[in-house]
């Protein structure tokens, strides 16, 4: 016979995950009128302002490898961000949202990210949406593209691309300005 701690522990975690697998009805009535609906093209243009200096960065270290010798490409280090988007390049230019997530260094030989990000939206048009960037950044590339995964909000079921290039980048400190160019798929 059980003890009836551990039988309220699991008729308790039964019902988390019933309530986990359960959709709001809002979403799921989304979902339900789906079959109807028309892909829509979004495109959008910002600045992503990657600050790893200063006193208050956007970018910190969270993990680097132990290496005898220090990787020349940073292979090994892992920053997580919390990284503004702007309208254009100036660090004071109107805010468009937010890249969250993280970036590691994954070339040994050149410089190249692995970037796993969402960008958070807060102009009125997209607030609270995002679009979800998982992919290779060749960082000192003139030109990048990197894929859209996924969505929430108005970019539900989002993919397309990301292109990246950059408009400024402090070797010394990291500190880097890239311009983002969106072409988003959705519903």
């Amino acid at each position: 016979m059980a003890k009836p701690g551990l039988l309220a522990m699991v008729v308790t975690a039964l019902a988390l995950v019933v309530a986990a697998l359960a959709l709001p009805r809002k979403v799921d009535a989304w979902f339900n009128g789906l079959s109807h609906a028309d892909r829509k093209t979004t495109r959008l243009h910002f600045y992503f302002h990657d600050t790893l200096s200063g006193r208050k960065p956007t970018a910190v270290r969270v993990a680097e490898a132990t290496m005898t010798d220090k990787s020349p490409t940073g292979f090994g280090v892992v920053n997580m961000i919390d990284d503004p988007l702007t309208e254009g390049p100036e660090p004071e230019s109107p805010l468009v949202g937010r890249a969250q997530g993280f970036y590691g260094s994954v070339g040994l030989e050149s410089v190249a990210l692995h970037m796993n990000m969402n960008l958070v939206f807060t102009t009125p048009e997209y607030n609270g949406s995002t679009l979800s960037i998982l992919g290779h950044n060749p960082a000192l590339e003139t030109y990048r593209e990197m894929p859209i995964v996924g969505g929430t909000g108005i970019f539900r079921l989002a993919s397309g691309v990301v292109t990246a290039k950059t408009s400024f980048l402090n070797l010394t400190t990291g500190d880097a300005v890239v311009e983002y160019k969106v072409i988003a798929l959705h519903y």
